[in-house]
């Protein structure tokens, strides 16, 4: 199965020597806990991310 980095995005490798996963491009180490936590926080953000964009695009447009 792969996974991405929570964080950026980037491909998660499993080391077996430290039994967690490591992200290649940012270097972020996980067990597969906290894999599956800051995955479901992740899930959860979308829709805070979208209403903070459009209020951001809003207040903008307002100065304008």
């Amino acid at each position: 199965m792969d996974y991405t980095c929570p964080e950026c995005g980037g491909p998660l490798f499993y080391e077996i020597s430290t039994k967690m996963y490591v992200c290649k491009k940012c270097g972020l180490y996980l067990t597969k806990q906290q894999l599956i936590e800051l995955s479901d926080k992740k899930k959860a953000r979308p829709r805070l991310d979208a209403k903070k964009e459009y209020l951001n695009w809003w207040l903008n447009e307002k100065k304008s």
